[in-house]
């Protein structure tokens, strides 16, 4: 919070700026709205230490450049695909429930997220940031380890 120091809260009023702390952070891509070769979203998960894959959270929508990037990379789930009969939320405690095409989960996206974490899942939005070629599914951190870690 910034503000100055002699400042009190005052309802309705904007006097104070509230400052985020974001950091990167890799997960993997398990699921997307829009196409397979044009994604609007990206559904993004970790293993957790059965080695299940466990969600969480999701992007904001993704730049034209970015989505065709990533849709250069995608390919379509197999059966059996660890999301399968998932259904994942449009925003953190809504009811209206997003439309996605499940993805085989074996692309790995780096993404810029904010400190609010709520049981190993992101309480906000993540902003893409780009593809990781270089890293496999192995080498992301494990479900509430690194910036997801639980807080409390």
């Amino acid at each position: 919070m910034i503000k100055p120091l002699t400042s009190r809260y005052l309802p309705s009023y904007r006097g104070w700026t509230k400052v985020r702390r974001r950091d990167t952070t890799e997960a993997i891509i398990g699921a997307v709205t829009g196409t397979l070769t044009r994604p609007q979203l990206l559904v993004l998960g970790r293993h957790d230490q059965a080695g299940r894959l466990r969600a969480v959270g999701r992007t904001v929508p993704l730049r034209p450049e970015a989505s065709r990037q990533v849709g250069e990379h995608l390919s379509a789930a197999s059966p059996a695909h660890p999301f399968e009969g998932v259904r994942f939320a449009s925003a953190w405690g809504s009811h209206d429930v997003l439309d996605v095409v499940l993805v085989r989960p074996d692309l790995v996206a780096e993404v810029s997220a904010d400190k609010a974490v709520d049981l190993g899942v992101f309480r906000h939005p993540l902003r893409f940031r780009r593809i990781r070629l270089d890293m496999g599914v192995a080498d992301v951190p494990r479900f509430g380890q690194g910036p997801t870690a639980a807080v409390g």
